[in-house]
This record gives structure tokens, C-alpha cells and sequence, in this order.
């Protein structure tokens, strides 16, 4: 995972470590956890040490901060994919320092920090008013009760761009009051894999007329490996009732897509915050 991310909204990804411990819904089914597993890693839960990244992999940023300088684009960067930046760990604070060294020594990317923990962000975090312009904060919203919960804490935090994660939707959100004011840019979708849970539609578009009436960027991601329909030639597949009634079938991700009403929605905030 680095260089020309396969995630939608995002241009590259960086780890700079791996491991992080469950503590919402959002985390029952985790890819980063079975990923991780998956090539022998076991960095998840509260015991085991986190995995940590060679200088090499900690230099790769700096060359696309050189790549993008007078190229006239601002690549984007998630991190981190397989960890928690503001994930309450000692041996992590002098990691995030070094992330922290990096995000300000590489001006020309803009930095996408996703966490669970906003309300740790203020407290590990060496800004305090004057965030460097290159850091976009988000916080994973996937069901109403941890909007409520988590949405005072992020709008507490005075980065330039400030974004949700409702992936995977697993309920209906509304967040009118908090759109444009401290919501900059929503993206949401459904969950994929194994065990992956299917979202309603009315969910989604509920969530994207809120966004338009608040002129606030949406970004469709992906139905994940459920899909809406009607069932002809599905006989042999999967299929369960969504909340409001549509008939949702296990087709896979990749036949699934990412079209929502017949339209993509690859929507970006369009400028930061003055301060």
C-alpha cells in the first residue's frame, strides 16, 4: 500500500505503522485486521506490539511531495489504512512525532488523517490553533449514535478541511446541523467482504441530498458486495432485505459499483478554511 492508491478518494496511502485495537461497529469485519493476517502480521488488539516501518518505506512521501512540486495538482494521501494516528499507545508517540516531522517537511500533499478517536486528536496533536494547511481530519461516522458521540470532538479541531468517513453505512445519519459548518466533505459507502453487511439505499441518498442542500462535496465510494435489484438471472445468489424493503443481493464489489441513482459522485472539498 503506497504509491497510486486503489481507494477511491484518495491519491496515495501511507502507514507509518500498522496494528490498532476495535472499539466501534464500524470495526467488526475490518479489512486492515484480516489483511494484515493475511501475510502473517499479528499487530490487532491491545497485547500485541505495533508494526513499525523501515526508514526507506518513511522517505516514499517525500519524493511525492518532490514529484508534485510546480505540477499544478495536490496529490492526496490517507493515513493511515492499517492503523489509528490517534490510537492511544506509548510506544506510538515518538511514531506520530515522525509523522507529524513529515506532513510538515512535505507542503505540497495534503494529508488525509481518518481516526475513530477524534476526541484524542486536540490532546496528540502538536498544533494547537494553527494547523498546517496540508492536513485534511476526519472522523468514521457509520451509524447516528457515533455521529452524536464523535461530531462535537471534530468540530473542535481547527484543521483546514475537516471530513466523515461513513463507510460502511450501517444506518441512516442526519448530520444537516453539522454540514458546511464543521463538515467539509462526506464519503460513504457500503461494506465489502466476507461477512460484509448491506446498506440500505435510501441511506446513501438520503445522506447525498443532505450534502446538496448544504453544498457540501459527497463521495460515493462503492455499494460493497451488496447491491439493490430486482433479482432476475440471481437465483444462485445471496439475498437479504434492506431497512426500507429493496431487495439487496450479494453480487461482489466489482459488479456491485459505485453508481448511486445512475450517477458517480467523486465530489471533493472545494477550498480550506481561512483559519
Amino acid at each position: 500500500m503506497g504509491a497510486n492508491s486503489k481507494i477511491e478518494w484518495t491519491t496515495h496511502t501511507f502507514n507509518p505503522w500498522w496494528g490498532c485495537t476495535k472499539i466501534s461497529e464500524a470495526c467488526k469485519n475490518c479489512y486492515a485486521e484480516t489483511w494484515a493476517k493475511r501475510v502473517g502480521q499479528d499487530v490487532w488488539g491491545p497485547k500485541p506490539d505495533r508494526r513499525l516501518m523501515s526508514d526507506n518505506h518513511w522517505k516514499q512521501p517525500l519524493k511525492w511531495n518532490r514529484e508534485a512540486e510546480g505540477a499544478g495538482v495536490r496529490p492526496r494521501v490517507f493515513c493511515a489504512s492499517m492503523a489509528d494516528v490517534y490510537e492511544d499507545r506509548d510506544e506510538l508517540i515518538p511514531e506520530r512525532e515522525r509523522l507529524f516531522d513529515l506532513i510538515e517537511a512535505t507542503p505540497n500533499l495534503d494529508w488525509l488523517l481518518l481516526t475513530k478517536r477524534p476526541q484524542n486528536v486536540l490532546k496528540m496533536s502538536r498544533w494547537s490553533t494553527d494547523w498546517p494547511v496540508n492536513i485534511w481530519l476526519g472522523t468514521t461516522v457509520e451509524l447516528q449514535k457515533r455521529a452524536d458521540e464523535l461530531l462535537p470532538f471534530l468540530a473542535k479541531i481547527p484543521a483546514k478541511v475537516r471530513f466523515i468517513s461513513a463507510e460502511p453505512l450501517l444506518g441512516p445519519l442526519k448530520i444537516e446541523k453539522w454540514l458546511g459548518s464543521t463538515i467539509d466533505w462526506v464519503i460513504t459507502g457500503g461494506e465489502s467482504g466476507p461477512k460484509a453487511r448491506p446498506a440500505s439505499p435510501n441511506w446513501f441518498t438520503d445522506l447525498h441530498n443532505q450534502c446538496m442542500e448544504s453544498n457540501v462535496a459527497f463521495h460515493f465510494k462503492q455499494w460493497g458486495d451488496w447491491a439493490p435489484g430486482q433479482g432476475e438471472n440471481l437465483a444462485k445468489r445471496r439475498m437479504e432485505i434492506a431497512q426500507d424493503g429493496t431487495q439487496m443481493f450479494r453480487v461482489g464489489k466489482k459488479l456491485a459499483g459505485r453508481s448511486l441513482a445512475g450517477s458517480f459522485h467523486d465530489g471533493l472539498p472545494k477550498a480550506r478554511r481561512s483559519g
